[in-house]
């Protein structure tokens, strides 16, 4: 199998807090109308074509350490863990960025630390990706207190194929990968505070691909935008090795 990859050099942040690697990323993106996502997020949505979008971002961070040299120590028991990121897209006035409405993560210390930190809703759960070419695979179990009343633990399963001879490339200016992978301000709401913070990398190297969801009822959890989504397309990365967290930013 030939792999080609494209990789474009990232700018830097001035002032990072974190830096870490994000790998082999599975994104899988549904449609929504706005009219019913739009009463559960604080911000206003940014649109494609009329149309809203969640996605769900199934990675596995890597080599987190804090950008002072002396207190790396103290970010290693958060070094590596898998995420599954649902999120929005959302404008703030002039700044285009994303709005979480949930995240999965198998590290019960981060699940503290991200609300308080940045406002971000994390939540523990018990994450398994087998995401090597050509068959990927995932799945997430949430707990039985993430919001459903279900007898059983809500769970996401989901499988993705990749072609026999992928090219990994920057998602192209102006189509819809590009308005759902590139972006760089994540806006949050915890209480009565609201935060932006900068994330800066390289564009995604990234391929469509193949992808079939096997249970859902994790979603089911996250609002009733999911009864009203369609699921539309989804992508493939093998990662960023150079992703730079900022400050999070009372606004």
């Amino acid at each position: 199998m030939t792999i080609t990859t494209v990789r474009e050099s990232a700018p830097r942040l001035a002032n990072p807090l974190f830096h870490c690697s994000w790998d082999r990323a599975v994104f899988l993106h549904y449609r929504v109308e706005p009219k019913f996502l739009q009463p559960q997020i604080p911000f206003d949505l940014d649109l494609f074509d009329s149309h809203a979008y969640v996605s769900l971002v199934a990675f596995t961070l890597r080599n987190m350490r804090l950008t002072h040299p002396h207190l790396k120590f103290i970010t290693q028991p958060l070094h590596t863990h898998s995420f599954l990121n649902v999120r929005t897209y959302v404008r703030v006035g002039e700044l285009r960025g994303i709005y979480f409405l949930a995240e999965w993560l198998n590290n019960r210390l981060a699940t503290l630390l991200g609300p308080t930190l940045y406002g971000l809703p994390y939540r523990f759960g018990e994450l398994t990706y087998s995401h090597e070419a050509p068959n990927m695979t995932g799945e997430v179990l949430g707990g039985m207190g993430s919001g459903s009343p279900m007898p059983v633990r809500p769970s996401l399963r989901y499988c993705a194929s990749l072609a026999s001879s992928p090219t990994y490339e920057p998602a192209i200016p102006g189509t819809l990968d590009h308005f759902l992978l590139e972006r760089y301000i994540a806006f949050t709401k915890h209480g009565r505070f609201r935060r932006l913070f900068q994330v800066i990398h390289a564009p995604w190297p990234q391929t469509p691909v193949h992808a079939e969801i096997y249970c859902d009822t994790l979603l089911q959890t996250t609002g009733r935008w999911f009864c009203h989504s369609q699921f539309n397309s989804a992508n493939f990365s093998p990662g960023l090795s150079n992703v730079q967290m900022g400050w999070p930013q009372r606004f």
